[in-house]
């Protein structure tokens, strides 16, 4: 599936969350694809640094500048609203990514799961609002806002969230289609699968999990049975679709299901991991279970053919070819 052209691509990008595992991957890709491109990332570093877009600590701004850098990081919040709209100004596409990720932070903590994904998506839009006519604005959702459904997931589904981060992310979702079509925001939601891949070193998810988990030589925790089953899709497939969901006309206010339309239990992944591991002589570590997870779904995976009669994209890279270049890319880093 081809991306969109150079040309069709926006040229003022503001990616919230951008020092993160996707948000960086996204803007290393932007920088190579379309170098003329001019990218502000608005991050708190809470999680991610400076150093996942080859920068400085040094180099971080309070307040945005002139658009007149490759990329510049801006330090700022989404839940303060002055912040993200003085980020947003000058924008052309905004690709908001900064979030309360993942079932169990929701859980433990639901009112800063609440705020930081429903205030601060909402304070996203109401910046892409007065930062003018024409913007996009792809926002990260996933398929937590559907809940406990019978496989394959799909835009038409009745959402029932079951946790509190499926409901912040179903929240989001509205908003965005209440933009759109009341304020003419070019918004698209993009509910991704389970991503993976390089540079996923500080992530909690699965496959990053199992990955650190080889290279150390400590157990691999798996949740309950490990029959769970999720759509694992890879890194770069996604930056294909957050790039088509700023470039693609007719898709203002709708969601897509971003993933490869293929089921996979934990159990799966680790077999694959652990072959693989023995293939390059490394150690393998046990397996340990662990009690399940409040708020997690049993099965998980996603009807993808909206977007690739709409958006014009689908997955390309198959799971054993992202597996290995995942843990070559932690065999790399060390332990």
């Amino acid at each position: 599936m081809s991306t969109p052209s150079r040309s069709s691509l926006p040229r003022h990008w503001l990616v919230t969350g951008g020092c993160g595992f996707i948000g960086s991957s996204l803007v290393a890709r932007l920088r190579r694809e379309a170098p003329e491109a001019r990218i502000r990332v608005l991050d708190d570093l809470s999680v991610g640094t400076p150093g996942a877009l080859g920068l400085s600590d040094g180099d971080v701004r309070d307040a945005p500048g002139d658009w007149e850098d490759a990329v510049e990081i801006v330090r700022g919040d989404i839940r303060d609203a002055d912040a993200c709209r003085a980020a947003a100004r000058g924008a052309d596409a905004i690709v908001h990514l900064a979030a309360n990720t993942g079932v169990a932070p929701s859980v433990a903590d639901p009112r800063t799961d609440c705020i930081t994904n429903v205030v601060g998506t909402l304070n996203m839009l109401e910046a892409a609002r007065a930062a003018g006519d024409g913007i996009r604005f792809v926002m990260a959702s996933s398929g937590a806002p559907v809940g406990e459904v019978e496989p394959p997931i799909h835009e038409e589904l009745a959402a029932k969230p079951v946790s509190p981060y499926g409901a912040s992310k179903l929240a989001g979702e509205g908003y965005c289609s209440a933009y759109a079509r009341t304020f003419g925001v070019g918004t698209v939601a993009l509910r991704f699968g389970n991503v993976y891949g390089p540079n996923s070193g500080h992530k909690s998810s699965a496959v990053a999990r199992f990955c650190d988990a080889i290279v150390r030589g400590e157990g691999i925790e798996i949740y309950g049975a490990g029959t769970q089953t999720r759509d694992f899709i890879y890194i770069d497939d996604l930056t294909d679709a957050i790039m088509a969901g700023t470039a693609v006309d007719g898709a203002a206010g709708e969601i897509f299901q971003i993933a490869t339309a293929r089921e996979t239990t934990v159990n799966e992944i680790v077999d694959k991991l652990v072959a693989m591991a023995e293939a390059r002589g490394l150690a393998v570590p046990p397996v340990e279970r662990a009690a399940p997870r409040l708020g997690d779904v049993a099965r998980n995976f996603s009807d993808t053919r909206k977007a690739r009669e709409r958006l014009g994209w689908q997955a390309q890279t198959t799971l054993d070819e992202g597996l290995a270049r995942t843990l070559d890319w932690f065999v790399a880093r060390g332990a």
